[in-house]
């Protein structure tokens, strides 16, 4: 190899590291940062666990850690994609643990290249492609994109629940981050949250504000009446009378 073995080594502890705090402080820019935060957790007790290793009589080979990347970023994807397509809750999770499975396999694939038969080199190396270019989708969908309205709405309405309004994934803080102008269904249910929410803060401006907002998209017959009552009743733990005529 060009570059010492144990060398390669500290840089994946680096890497490693360096995903797991991305993922732990990242979490926080999610609806529902637990996920994310449990993972990137994870993944730095393995990094404390494998740079113990480093001191011991017999170290943690390269081979071992590229497969231990690999696992771990294969079980992430699984969690992640699962999370960004299906309950779309969260949107980290899978193009981080992408990283540590191109490296992982990556890796492997280049440790044991000398050793390839010419068709395995052919198949090594579509396999690598397929990787980038899963990995680029991942980025893109995830990173860049990652929609989460429809997350940002459910973790407003876990908040109100809570009788949590304002801070970080405050209610108000949720639903102001609920709006997607591809799913136009999404944001009368966070404009009738806040038009409600201002009304028991006693702050007509912004009420008024999101009101108007409410009622230009349709007001109470865009929003399903029970998400109203679910509304209505959190904030009715929390002393606050509903006003039957909203609308008009």
């Amino acid at each position: 190899m060009i570059i010492a073995e144990s060398t390669v080594v500290w840089m994946l502890l680096v890497f490693d590291a360096v995903i797991g705090v991305a993922l732990v402080f990242g979490a926080k820019s999610q609806p529902f940062p637990t996920p994310a935060k449990r993972f990137g957790t994870l993944i730095l007790i393995i990094t404390g666990l494998l740079l113990l290793g480093q001191s011991a009589p017999n170290p943690t080979s390269l081979e071992a850690h590229l497969g231990i990347l690999s696992v771990i970023g294969a079980f992430g994807l699984v969690a992640g994609i699962h999370h960004m397509l299906n309950t779309r809750r969260e949107v980290l999770v899978a193009p981080m643990s992408g990283f540590l499975f191109c490296v992982g396999v990556a890796g492997l694939i280049t440790k044991t290249w000398d050793d390839l038969t010419k068709l395995e080199h052919w198949a090594g190396f579509l396999a690598l492609v397929v990787l980038a270019g899963g990995q680029t989708w991942l980025v893109f969908r995830g990173l860049l994109i990652g929609r989460l309205p429809l997350a940002w709405s459910q973790a407003g309405m876990v908040a109100l629940h809570r009788g949590q309004l304002h801070g970080s994934h405050g209610a108000i803080e949720c639903f102001e981050k609920a709006w997607d102008a591809d799913e136009e269904h999404l944001n009368p249910m966070a404009y009738s949250a806040l038009y409600k929410i201002n009304l028991f803060l006693n702050d007509s401006e912004q009420a008024k504000h999101w009101k108007d907002l409410f009622l230009e998209s349709g007001g109470n017959n865009s929003v399903a009446a029970e998400w109203l009552a679910a509304i209505d009743e959190c904030l009715s733990a929390m002393g606050y009378t509903p006003v039957v005529a909203e609308e008009e």
